[in-house]
């Protein structure tokens, strides 16, 4: 399976760092990324992959959703399928 997760929120050092950590521990690999600064706010795009050992999406959803609290951060995840039938015309 695939998803996107986006990273929206304050701009500091290391957090590519801290979510790329929390998914090679859920065994989640990054297939790509985007990040830019607008304005010292950080934004961030992933599309990522389960592999084996990976937990059901909705355990990765609850551990992304927590270390987005932890960090200050916005961070939401959404399967691929879905978040692309939603930005199809």
């Amino acid at each position: 399976m695939k998803a996107i997760i986006t990273v929206v929120g304050p701009d500091r050092v290391g957090i590519i760092a801290e979510v790329c950590t929390l998914l090679a521990e859920l065994h989640i690999s990054v297939v790509e990324i985007s990040q830019t600064i607008m304005q010292r706010t950080f934004t961030m795009i992933m599309l990522v992959e389960w592999t084996a050992g990976a937990p059901e999406f909705d355990t990765v959803q609850a551990r992304i959703t927590e270390k987005g609290d932890q960090m200050g951060l916005s961070i939401r995840i959404q399967r691929q399928d879905i978040f692309t039938a939603m930005h199809t015309i």
